[in-house]
């Protein structure tokens, strides 16, 4: 197996987008699928090394990525050494560093012989499966679509949930991070974005609007996003495939660091589920 860690891309936004690729590597054309991390997360959290080997042993060409605002660097790409991108991070931002890594894909020589760019999938966590779903719906070269504990509304979680005024009045507020013990800032910024742009960051209206086939997994003992959220989700698109995994949280069994030298039960669920959807 070929593994290319920290691949540096640039995008829209200054600040470089960090990039992994996992695939064997035989000069035949693989399947894509890009993975999308959520919020407070980073490509190198816990087990997602182990579920990017998964699949590139099942023959894909599979590339995870840091947001280019998750608050990681160049440097130190896991945790958050930079708040102050974090603070400057948004919907739209994630969105555009999508963009730029299938931009990248598509357009790459150096991996041309190794990827069918005709088969790309997306596979998005938690906040990630609202940036992937809008993705997915919006540009034709994704061809199906995977949701892991996705979130089903924007506008009701998170930062934009509180008080407005006030924000605006402080111009930040803060969130703390249970394992880094980090202030996280979000700027009154995430807000402007998500009011200018409320209608393309609408997951209901994405999700009622795909054509491709759309697989939904969650848990029902996830406590960040409710399963509720994935019933929402697959209400919406009532061709969607939902798969509940009994006693799973919003993390499937991994957490961070992930010292194990396997996958946990309910993360190879998720897995199996995935891989027998896109092939």
């Amino acid at each position: 197996m070929t593994i290319i860690k920290n691949i540096i891309l640039t995008g829209k936004h200054v600040k470089p987008i960090l990039t992994d690729v996992f695939y064997t590597k035989n000069d035949t054309k693989k399947p894509i699928v890009i993975f999308c991390h959520g919020y407070k997360g980073f490509k190198d959290w816990g087990a997602w090394d182990f579920m990017a080997e998964a699949f590139a042993k099942a023959g894909f060409f599979f590339i995870k990525f840091n947001f280019s605002h998750n608050g990681g660097t160049t440097e130190q790409p896991i945790d958050f050494p930079d708040l102050e991108a974090f603070g400057n991070n948004n919907y739209t931002k994630e969105l555009d560093d999508l963009e730029t890594v299938i931009e990248w894909i598509c357009h790459s020589s150096k991996f041309k012989n190794e990827t069918d760019v005709h088969k790309i999938s997306l596979i998005g966590h938690s906040r990630g499966g609202g940036i992937v779903t809008i993705k997915s719906e919006e540009d034709n070269r994704i061809k199906k679509l995977v949701s892991l504990a996705g979130v089903s509304d924007y506008g009701s979680r998170g930062p934009i949930a509180g008080n407005a005024e006030q924000w605006k009045k402080d111009g930040v507020k803060y969130v703390i991070n249970g394992r880094t013990k980090q202030q996280m800032p979000h700027y009154y910024q995430f807000y402007e974005d998500f009011i200018a742009n409320e209608e393309r960051l609408t997951i209901k209206r994405a999700v009622s609007n795909l054509k491709i086939p759309y697989l939904i997994i969650h848990g029902n003992a996830d406590t960040s996003v409710l399963v509720d959220e994935a019933k929402n989700l697959h209400r919406w698109n009532p061709n969607s495939k939902l798969e509940i995994i009994e006693d799973a949280d919003h993390v499937f069994g991994a957490s961070h660091p992930w010292e194990q030298k396997k996958l946990p039960e309910h993360l190879k669920k998720v897995i199996e589920l995935s891989l027998s959807f896109l092939e």
